[in-house]
């Protein structure tokens, strides 16, 4: 399947940026159930520096935001050919070692609700149990639009029992790292069913199971990822794999406004 994807966000200010720096991880790379047909970024109100590839193998892109600029537009678009593999993306590859995955991180910090959490996991097999957690994080935390926080840990938004994508995902993270399995956070895109307009990109988790390797669980939907997502970062949380993230003098009283449109090329 063939997806066609346009992303645009757009920064607000009241008062001048004086001078800043952001890290860009809004480009998908060829993966193995992937392949990048053609993407594109541009920047108005900023100029990129230059581009790498950090210890997650995520391709980031430095912009230093002009001197004086009251509105910054970054506008991504391209087309992905995404193959269905059930969620399985084999292998470990890159430079992380599999121990790192293990290793919580600020968001997916392990408390008590996690672990309670983590012991009801039930299977025969890696691959039974995470499936079972998908079941277990989506009964225990409903997924409703707006009703958290950004900056929440998997240990808050389980407390409060509503969530995202985002906080499912690091409540699956800090579980499957809980039960000593490598685990990371995933930020892409997802075609949905019913509309192809949205406003953020949607996260889920992965983790290295024995005998298949990386397997993606979405618990916001239930599944495995299939044809309809397409990665773009990981890390060990929402920080790791933000699309923007960066530091600013000036610039105040920020208006983020994001638009996003996913589609099947005809």
């Amino acid at each position: 399947m063939r997806l066609k994807i346009s992303h645009t966000t757009q920064y607000r200010f009241s008062e001048p940026v004086h001078s800043g720096l952001q890290q860009l991880r809004m480009t998908p790379l060829d993966q193995a159930n992937q392949k990048i047909i053609d993407w594109n970024i541009s920047v108005e109100g900023g100029v990129k520096q230059l581009d790498f590839m950090d210890h997650f193998t995520n391709h980031v892109d430095l912009i230093a935001l002009d001197s004086m600029t009251t509105q910054v537009t970054i506008s991504c678009n391209g087309t992905v050919e995404v193959e269905d593999t059930h969620g399985v993306l084999g292998r470990h590859t890159g430079c992380t070692p599999l121990w790192l995955y293990r290793r919580a991180a600020d968001r997916t910090a392990i408390g008590p609700g996690i672990r309670r959490l983590a012991r009801q996991v039930e299977g025969d097999r890696e691959l039974d149990q995470m499936h079972h957690l998908m079941a277990l994080v989506g009964e225990a935390v409903t997924y409703a639009t707006g009703s958290s926080e950004p900056h929440w840990t998997a240990e808050e938004a389980l407390a409060e029992g509503k969530g995202v994508c985002q906080d499912h995902a690091h409540i699956f993270l800090a579980c499957a790292r809980e039960l000593k399995l490598p685990a990371r956070y995933v930020s892409g895109y997802l075609m949905m069913d019913d509309r192809t307009e949205q406003e953020a990109m949607h996260a889920w988790a992965e983790v290295h199971v024995s005998d298949l390797g990386w397997v993606g669980f979405d618990v916001s939907n239930g599944i495995s990822p299939d044809a309809r997502y397409v990665r773009v970062a990981t890390g060990l949380d929402y920080s790791d794999a933000a699309p923007v993230i960066g530091t600013r003098l000036g610039g105040t009283d920020e208006d983020l406004n994001v638009e996003i449109e996913v589609a099947q090329q005809q």
